[in-house]
This record gives structure tokens, C-alpha cells and sequence, in this order.
């Protein structure tokens, strides 16, 4: 991704720049935005919320100190180009999206301290790759026709949770879970009597997190839908998660 190299010259230059100018910088290090990757590739059926998510990471970037990065290539999965992310987000992915050297460099970024985020159809991506099972925590089965269910929130410490009511209405598509990771933090589980169409019944984790073989991983099954990512508390909720994954909280 040649664009990331002209970005870290950039803000190399700029913040060198920025502290010449400014002589309260002198005791003090200037820090450089923290760099996230937004992998949007898909193999499968394509959301149309994909575009509005990365806008809306971006948005987030802007406003909480770090840059947000699409590609849609597998290509940018190498270890040299990795290592320039502290956070690689999977937005709305589906099926094979990366060959195995590809993974390969995906397995050692986790194991080397990198963090992993995963929203909604992360879980309906690479079924063939068990690591990658373990790690987003679970597989996506089925889901039923878009409606509002009763989320119940389940531990309020995290920060992508904090700001939650204790009982959450809210409208997405449901996702129903194979291979679920007994391993995983459960934050966020669906009710499933106040909807149709659940299938996993009093154990349905919608969001979760844990640390998995190095690094840290959060997902979340919402955000399909356009209209979501406008939502001021699922939006926290992401900002939530992205800073837990930068492991600022």
C-alpha cells in the first residue's frame, strides 16, 4: 500500500515541523495518530453499509487521534505493511478473502501484540481457516428477516459498553452462531423472546472480546444496516471497542 508510505513521511514531517515551531514541544515527545486498518474485501454477498462503516471509522479516527485505512486487497496483508497498524479491522468481510501466505502474515501480526475488530459479517468470512475461527469467536449460520430485539448488556465495564442502559432495544439483522469460542468475554446477549428467528436460545452472545494467542480481539454482530452506524450509542459502541483494541482502556 504505497499510500501508507507517503502517510507515516507525511506525519513524520509535519509533526517534525509542528515542534520546531512550537516551543512547548521541546520537553515532550510528539505523538504520531495511531494508524488503524479497515479491510473491506468480499467473497461473498456485499453489505451496503460497508462504505457508510468505513466513513464512519474515519469520522471516529478524526475526532479520537488515529487514521482509518481502507483496502479492499489482500495484498496489503504482509508483514512488513501490517506492522505499520496497531488495530486491523474487518468490516463486513465475507468468505475467502485471504490466500495462505496472506494469513500466514495475519496469524504472526496477532501473535506479535497486533488487535483484531470484527463487525457483523467478519464472522461469515473464512470458514476453512480455523485459527481465524477461534479468533473472531464464533461462525455465522443463519439469521432471520431484519427487526428490533431486546439486547441484554451484560458487563458495563468495557468501554464499548459503558455507555449502555442495562436492556438495549435496537434494529439490525440477527446473526445466529456455529463453533462459538467457550473462551470469548460475553458483553452483549440477544434475548431471543423478543424476536423471531433465534436459534442458539438463552446462550445468543451478540459482542464479545478476549485475547487470543497474542493479541487482543473484540466483535460485534451489529452493523448491517446504514441507518446504524448513525446511531450515536453504536457508534460509541465501536469507539469503544477500537480503543480497547489501540489499548488505550
Amino acid at each position: 500500500m504505497k499510500q501508507i508510505v507517503f502517510l507515516i513521511l507525511g506525519l513524520t514531517l509535519f509533526t517534525q515541523i509542528s515542534a520546531q515551531d512550537d516551543p512547548s514541544t521541546e520537553s515532550k515527545e510528539v505523538k504520531m495518530p495511531e494508524l488503524v486498518l479497515v479491510f473491506t474485501k468480499t467473497a461473498g454477498f456485499r453489505h451496503q453499509s460497508i462504505e457508510k462503516g468505513v466513513q464512519t471509522f474515519r469520522e471516529l479516527g478524526r475526532k479520537n487521534g488515529f487514521i482509518a485505512l481502507q483496502t479492499e486487497s489482500g495484498e496489503d496483508f504482509t508483514p512488513q505493511n501490517l506492522k505499520n497498524y496497531k488495530l486491523i479491522v474487518f468490516l463486513n468481510t465475507t468468505m475467502d478473502v485471504l490466500n495462505d501466505a496472506q494469513q500466514k502474515a495475519f496469524e504472526s501480526y496477532i501473535k506479535n501484540g497486533g488487535s483484531y475488530l470484527g463487525v457483523h459479517a467478519a464472522s461469515d468470512t473464512e470458514y476453512d481457516w480455523p485459527w481465524y475461527g477461534k479468533l473472531v469467536g464464533g461462525y455465522f449460520v443463519s439469521h432471520p428477516e431484519q427487526q428490533k430485539a431486546k439486547i441484554d448488556v451484560l458487563d458495563k465495564t468495557h468501554p464499548s459498553t459503558a455507555h449502555l442502559p442495562d436492556v438495549w432495544m435496537h434494529f439490525d439483522e440477527w446473526y445466529n452462531f456455529k463453533d462459538l469460542n467457550p473462551d470469548v468475554h460475553v458483553l452483549l446477549k440477544l434475548d431471543e423472546s423478543s424476536y423471531k428467528g433465534g436459534i442458539n436460545g438463552d446462550n445468543h452472545p451478540i459482542a464479545w472480546y478476549h485475547e487470543y494467542d497474542g493479541g487482543r480481539v473484540f466483535y460485534t454482530g451489529l452493523g448491517h444496516t446504514e441507518a446504524s452506524y448513525d446511531e450515536p450509542e453504536f457508534r460509541q459502541h465501536l469507539l469503544g471497542a477500537i480503543e480497547w483494541c489501540l489499548k488505550r482502556k
